[in-house]
C-alpha cells in the first residue's frame, strides 16, 4: 500500500498519470491509423470530390499525428518534473508532506461521507 507522502507513492502516482495520458494518446493512434486503413481503401475510387476530402483526411491526419507527439512528450516531462518537485518537498520537509497527506486524507474522507 502506498502513502501519498513517500516517495514510492509520489513516483507511483506520476507514473499512473502518464500511463493515463499515454493511454489516451494511444486511443487516438488507433483512430488515426482506422481513419487511415478507411482513406486507403477508397484510394481506389477516382471521383474529383472523393479524391479531394481524401487529400485534406491525410493532411488532418498528418497535422493530429504530430500533435499528438508533440503533447505526449510534454506530458512525460511534466509528470518527470512533478514527480521529481514532489520527490524533492518530502525529502526536504518531510513532516509538512505527512500533514498535507494527512489533511488530503481527511479532506477525502469528509466528502466521500457526504456522498453517501
Amino acid at each position: 500500500m502506498e502513502t501519498f507522502g513517500t516517495t514510492d507513492g509520489v513516483r507511483a502516482s506520476a507514473q499512473r498519470a502518464g500511463d493515463t495520458a499515454v493511454g489516451a494518446a494511444g486511443e487516438l493512434k488507433n483512430l488515426i491509423a482506422d481513419v487511415e486503413d478507411l482513406v486507403a481503401r477508397i484510394a481506389d475510387l477516382k471521383d474529383v470530390d472523393v479524391a479531394r476530402v481524401r487529400t485534406q483526411v491525410r493532411h488532418a491526419m498528418d497535422a493530429a499525428k504530430e500533435t499528438i507527439a508533440e503533447r505526449t512528450e510534454s506530458l512525460r516531462r511534466r509528470a518527470e518534473s512533478v514527480a521529481a518537485s514532489a520527490d524533492d518537498f518530502v525529502h526536504d520537509r518531510p513532516w509538512q508532506a505527512v500533514g498535507i497527506a494527512a489533511l488530503l486524507g481527511a479532506l477525502v474522507g469528509v466528502l466521500a461521507t457526504r456522498r453517501s
